[in-house]
């Protein structure tokens, strides 16, 4: 397929990333990898957006460290930013409007607002007019997760139903091979299949951020599996936000 036919893609991956694991942003190469393979789309952007204090999830780390934690681990990438202007508001946001927001900006063609924003500032101006011929239409913007996340979907309450039908019709994601069997078994994702790309990492390695913490409370390494935490996680942490009802789980119960 000609370059003229391309679709750029911004993808945007939204999570506690708690810690940032190495894995997290090796999804972002698969998925570029995957997709520019394709020849109808070409990733250009990757985002990682971490939720903030907002989110109250047990163990979560307070929002100023989750902004230092997210822009070191994405400060060497060619790929991948960090969006943690979210951290610090008030509410929690939910992913359905952060996806909506983000392609408002680019269908607006701002290229030039605030700094880890979901354009490509990060191209000069001799690239960015290169990008142009070769693209149709404004960037699309795709939800980047892994299978943790993409389980959730079938959590009750934990997700509005509306969103997801939502987030698969007009955005699409990308995942990890370990989907396929989420995708069965939800009617909703089964739906829209053809949106949903699957993406295999050969060379494998099941690290998350599950099994960071695990380890962390039960005093294992975790040496070059993340970047260095300067002891960031501990039996404290992990009693923050404890008793108290997560953020998303808040809100879809009360409108249920």
């Amino acid at each position: 397929m000609e370059n003229s036919e391309k679709t750029v893609v911004v993808l945007l991956a939204c999570g506690s990333f708690n810690p940032v694991t190495n894995m997290y942003l090796r999804l972002f190469e698969l998925a570029k990898d995957c997709m520019n393979w394709t020849g109808r789309q070409r990733i250009v952007k990757g985002i990682i957006s971490p939720v903030g204090d907002a989110y109250k999830k047990k163990g979560l780390i307070p929002a100023h460290h989750q902004v230092i934690m997210a822009e070191l681990a994405t400060k060497n990438s060619k790929l991948v930013e960090a969006d943690t202007r979210k951290n610090f508001q008030k509410e929690w946001i939910e992913t359905v409007k952060m996806l909506r927001h983000y392609q408002d900006k680019l269908e607006a063609g701002d290229c030039d607002h605030q700094q880890n924003s979901p354009t490509l500032e990060r191209q000069d101006s001799s690239q960015k007019k290169s990008l142009e011929p070769k693209t149709k239409g404004a960037p699309k913007v795709t939800l980047l997760c892994g299978a943790d996340l993409l389980e959730s979907f079938g959590v009750p309450n934990f997700w509005k139903s509306e969103d997801i039908t939502q987030i698969m019709a007009d955005y699409g994601h990308i995942s990890g091979n370990a989907a396929q069997k989420f995708i069965y078994e939800s009617d909703v994702l089964w739906k829209h299949w053809s949106n949903i790309h699957v993406v295999n990492e050969w060379i494998t390695n099941d690290t998350s951020s599950t099994k960071i913490q695990r380890a962390l409370r039960r005093g294992q390494s975790i040496h070059y599996l993340v970047l260095d935490l300067h002891n960031l996680y501990s039996s404290k942490s992990e009693d923050r936000n404890v008793g108290v009802i997560l953020a998303t789980l808040q809100i879809n119960t009360a409108e249920a």
